[in-house]
C-alpha cells in the first residue's frame, strides 16, 4: 500500500519542477534577446531568447462583490384614475344602492386592471350602508319601546264631496279621518267616515261607519287581528249594524312602495232594520288591503271586503288614487261600491259613490 503512494507523489514533484524551469525560461526570454551582439546574428541564425530571473506577478482581476441576492425594489399598487375616483366616491354618498351598483358596473367595465380597488370601495360602501341601517333599525325599536300609548299616532283628515246612483241619485258631502299606530308587534287601526247630503230640506243621504281593528304580528308574514265596526245607512233599510270578527292575517307583500295584506275569519253581525224585525247572523269575512306607492307624489289603494253568511251578502270595494300637492296635503280620487244579495223591501241591491276629495296627512 506504501509503493504507489510514493510512486505518485515522485511523479507530481517531477511535473512541477518542469512547469517551472518552463516558466523561467520563457519569462528570461527578453533578457537574453538583449545579451546577443547583432553582428553575430546570421541571417539564418535564430534570435536567442533570455527568460527573466523570476516570473511576473499573475493576473488579477477587480471585480465588484457578486450579490447573494437580487434587490427588491418596493413599488406602490397602480391606482383608480382621479375621475373614476370622484364618480365613484359622488354615487357613494348617496343612499340608492341600486344606482352605485350601476357605476361600480360601467367603472369596472372601463377600467378592468383596478377591479379589485372598485371591488373594494363597493365593499367599504355596502359595510358602512349596513352599519347605518342597523344603527336606525335600533334607534327606532328604541324609541318605539319608550314610547307612550297616545305616541307613534299617524293620520289623514279627508274633507269632499261625493255624488251616488243607485238609492239616491244626488250630490253630497263626506268627511273621514283615518288613525294609524305601528309597535313593534301591534298595530292599531281606527277609521271613521260620514256621508250627508239634504235636497230641499229632505235628507237623501245618510250613512255612517267607524271601526276599529287591532292587528298582533306573529312572525314576519302572518298575524292575528279583530275589528269591531259599526255602521248606520236609513237609505239602505238599516238602522244600525254592528259587526264583531276575528281570525288570521297574512302579508303578502311587504315592501317600501307596494303592500298587500289578506284576512279571514268568522264574523257575527247585529243588524237593526228600519222596516224589519232585528236579526243577528253569522258569516265569514274575507278582506283584502293593497297599497301601491307608484311614485313620491302618486299612490293607488284598494280596499275590499266580503260577508258571506246564509241569509244576506255583503260585498264592498273601495279604490282610490291620491296625488300629492304641497306638503301634507294630497287630492284623492274614490270609487266605491257596496253590495247586498238581500238587502231590505224597497232598498236597491247595489250602491255605488264617486268622492273628491283634499286629504291632510299629519
Amino acid at each position: 500500500m506504501g509503493v504507489p503512494h510514493r510512486v505518485a507523489l515522485a511523479h507530481v514533484t517531477s511535473y512541477d519542477f518542469a512547469m517551472t524551469m518552463h516558466r523561467r525560461v520563457l519569462a528570461s526570454l527578453p533578457f537574453l534577446m538583449l545579451a546577443v551582439p547583432a553582428h553575430a546574428q546570421g541571417p539564418e541564425e535564430h534570435p536567442l531568447i533570455v527568460l527573466p530571473a523570476e516570473p511576473p506577478p499573475p493576473l488579477v482581476l477587480e471585480l465588484p462583490p457578486y450579490p447573494e441576492f437580487v434587490p427588491f425594489i418596493r413599488v406602490e399598487k397602480p391606482r383608480l384614475a382621479k375621475q373614476v375616483r370622484a364618480m365613484l366616491d359622488a354615487a357613494m354618498q348617496t343612499d340608492d344602492s341600486a344606482a352605485v351598483a350601476a357605476v361600480v358596473k360601467f367603472a369596472q367595465q372601463t377600467q378592468p386592471y383596478d377591479k379589485d380597488e372598485i371591488r373594494d370601495l363597493q365593499r367599504a360602501y355596502l359595510d358602512r350602508r349596513a352599519r347605518e341601517l342597523a344603527a336606525k333599525t335600533e334607534a327606532e325599536l328604541a324609541r318605539i319601546r319608550a314610547s307612550g300609548p297616545l305616541e307613534l299616532w299617524k293620520g289623514q283628515i279627508e274633507l269632499g264631496a261625493f255624488r251616488s246612483t243607485g238609492n239616491t241619485d244626488n250630490f253630497g258631502f263626506t268627511a273621514a279621518f283615518n288613525f294609524n299606530r305601528k309597535g313593534i308587534e301591534w298595530e292599531h287601526i281606527v277609521q271613521a267616515r260620514a256621508d250627508y247630503q239634504e235636497d230641499r230640506g229632505v235628507i237623501t243621504r245618510e250613512q255612517y261607519s267607524a271601526s276599529y281593528q287591532p292587528r298582533y304580528t306573529l312572525n314576519e308574514g302572518f298575524f292575528t287581528y279583530a275589528r269591531t265596526q259599526y255602521e248606520r245607512d236609513r237609505i239602505q233599510g238599516f238602522e244600525d249594524r254592528y259587526t264583531l270578527s276575528g281570525g288570521l292575517g297574512y302579508r303578502v307583500l311587504n315592501g317600501r312602495t307596494k303592500t298587500l295584506s289578506l284576512e279571514a275569519g268568522p264574523a257575527v253581525r247585529r243588524i237593526n232594520y228600519v222596516d224589519e224585525p232585528n236579526e243577528t247572523t253569522w258569516s265569514v269575512l274575507t278582506s283584502i288591503d293593497f297599497d301601491w306607492k307608484i311614485n313620491p307624489q302618486l299612490k293607488l289603494t284598494q280596499d275590499a271586503s266580503a260577508y258571506v253568511g246564509s241569509d244576506n251578502n255583503t260585498f264592498t270595494s273601495l279604490t282610490a288614487l291620491e296625488s300629492g300637492l304641497v306638503k301634507g296635503l294630497k287630492a284623492k280620487l274614490s270609487y266605491a261600491i257596496e253590495h247586498e244579495t238581500s238587502p231590505p223591501d224597497g232598498s236597491l241591491k247595489t250602491d255605488t259613490i264617486s268622492r273628491f276629495s283634499l286629504v291632510y296627512g299629519f
